[in-house]
């Protein structure tokens, strides 16, 4: 049995990959904070829901002992910042500090607290990243900077643990709540629903490709 966690995962791309997990026979592990939604997923998946903030201590504590036996972690959750997304001049920056808690600690530690699990299963971590760590697009500076964190972590812990396999993904545009809090929802209406991003990763996982950045575009 192949045994994945996936955190932000009561909808938008962590619903569809744990939906396409699970026609592909694996065991779930899934968290949000959303618990109504969150409980109506995983009870369609037969999968095991612990809902919850992965920025709490004690929740990343609570999901790795659930996890005793894992084969890939996915660090799907993740926060808009300020919205309206505002120039770098006039950020908040204690609205900052929360988004780098959420979109770069937080993931690094529930990779930390379940590294043990991945080790002994030659497993994969999986962070969602985007092309705002890349790109300089206006207004996406806060949101961009903690992904380019969250990247560079990747980057690392690829050269750090070679008996696993890192990957940091760039899946593009995809209609969501959060695009729709940055853009507008009538143009994120627009992007492609995340359930045709989905199969591509369940792709990337089962080839085991190699550690590093991997974009929608080189997964098809």
């Amino acid at each position: 049995m192949k045994n994945a966690l996936i955190t932000g995962a009561s909808r938008g791309l962590g619903l569809a990959l744990a939906t396409e997990l699970a026609k592909d026979g694996w065991h779930l592990t899934l968290t949000a904070r959303g618990a109504d939604d969150l409980a109506e997923a995983a009870g369609r998946l037969g999968a095991t829901a612990i809902p919850g903030d992965v920025a709490d201590p004690a929740h990343r504590e609570r999901l790795a002992e659930a996890v005793p036996d894992l084969d890939l972690l996915v660090n799907n959750a993740s926060g808009l910042g300020a919205v309206p997304l505002p120039a770098l001049g006039d950020y908040p920056v204690p609205v900052l500090r929360q988004l780098l808690e959420t979109n770069v600690v937080a993931p690094l530690a529930l990779t930390q607290a379940v590294l043990p699990a991945l080790r002994r299963r030659k497993g994969a971590v999986l962070n969602v990243s985007s092309d705002a760590a890349v790109e300089a697009y206006e207004g996406w500076g806060g949101y961009g900077a903690s992904k380019a964190a969250l990247e560079q972590i990747s980057h690392v812990l690829a050269a750090e643990e070679r008996d696993l396999a890192v990957w940091w993904l760039d899946p593009g545009e995809m209609r969501t709540r959060m695009l729709a809090d940055a853009i507008g929802p009538q143009e994120a209406g627009e992007a492609p629903l995340p359930d045709e991003v989905a199969p591509l990763i369940v792709k990337l996982v089962n080839e085991r490709r190699s550690s590093g950045r991997h974009t929608r575009g080189s997964l098809a």
